[in-house]
């Protein structure tokens, strides 16, 4: 990852020195183990502050919506599609951008990693795909593969699929997976037994936010939740207003979502919402060969009105 970090500084010093861009957005090291931050560089003097590793879950196409900047921004797979639909949708322009692409093999789960610690993390590094987490009791060593956040570990796009620079050599994709096993397996319950998963799977939310506010995805001016003309759904904690919010958001990302993660790395109760948004990506797979942010020409699938679309929901 030393190179990764290296190279991204020796690129983003160029663009702003020679003036292709006024900004380079990446990542620095946050002030705790495991939690870095994007990082906004304006000056060659400041590339140092740039790092890279597997801490680096936080989707930075969140930081692009309107900007009216030259910008150069750092982009894994996920965050690649991320501005590709950014780009679909009128968010900000492809000139505007010089993309300095990262090959990525995962993002560690903070969660994972903090359960089966012995104290308080100090440190966390890795090498040759194992993570060492130091306490103040001991030194453990993790294999990274056991520690992945769940939508790295499914992923089928770890390569950017849109840039102008790229750090390192592509990483082979993963074909061997399947994205979907755990949406099969909700599928295959009964109504009953799917009312009692989502239940449990929902009851801890706090109404914090967090999720939408860390998606790339939610960028509208006034969100549905904060509608009071008319009012949409209640603030409070009532179980109904909360399948509500979450539910309707899935919906707003429906053939949008890229599985970046970023929902569920940002709640502080660690829901699995993502459950929702692949429940949607799956269906637009299946039902119109549809992934999201694969290519700035293609109309997505909710937008795009073909002949041969089905029509099984028409009785």
């Amino acid at each position: 990852m030393s190179t990764y970090t290296d190279k991204i500084r020796e690129t983003a010093q160029r663009l702003l020195k020679e003036c292709k861009v006024e900004m380079v957005i990446g990542f620095r090291k946050g002030s705790q183990p495991m939690m870095n931050e994007p990082c906004v560089v304006r000056s060659p003097e400041e590339v140092d502050q740039l790092i890279w590793d597997s801490n680096c879950g936080i989707n930075l196409a969140n930081y692009l919506t309107n900007r009216k900047e030259k910008i150069g921004i750092v982009a894994k797979g996920c965050d690649s599609r991320n501005i590709v639909t950014h780009i679909v949708e009128n968010k900000i322009a492809r000139e505007q951008l010089v993309i300095i692409g990262v090959p990525c093999l995962g993002m560690i789960d903070k969660r994972k990693i903090a359960a089966a610690a012995d104290g308080e993390i100090l440190s966390v590094t890795e090498a040759d795909g194992q993570v060492m987490v130091k306490t103040a009791q001991a030194t453990q060593t993790f294999a990274k593969s056991d520690v992945l956040q769940g939508n790295c570990s499914v992923c089928t796009h770890r390569n950017p699929v849109i840039h102008d620079e790229m750090i390192a050599e592509p990483v082979p994709e993963q074909t061997d997976v399947d994205p979907y096993a755990d949406v099969a397996e909700i599928d295959a319950m009964t109504p009953e037994q799917r009312h009692a998963f989502f239940e449990e799977l929902l009851a801890p939310c706090i109404r914090c936010y967090a999720c939408r506010n860390a998606c790339p995805l939610c960028y509208c001016p006034t969100c549905f939740v904060d509608e009071s003309k008319p009012q949409w759904v209640g603030k409070g904690q009532d179980p109904a207003d909360v399948r509500t919010f979450h539910f309707l958001r899935a919906y707003h990302c429906a053939g949008r979502c890229t599985d970046c993660g970023a929902c569920q790395r940002a709640c502080p109760v660690g829901i699995n919402m993502r459950l929702l948004t692949k429940k949607l990506n799956k269906d637009c797979l299946e039902l119109y060969g549809w992934e999201a942010g694969l290519s700035t020409e293609t109309r997505p699938a909710l937008d795009d009105y073909q002949p041969n679309d089905p029509e099984n929901f028409i009785h």
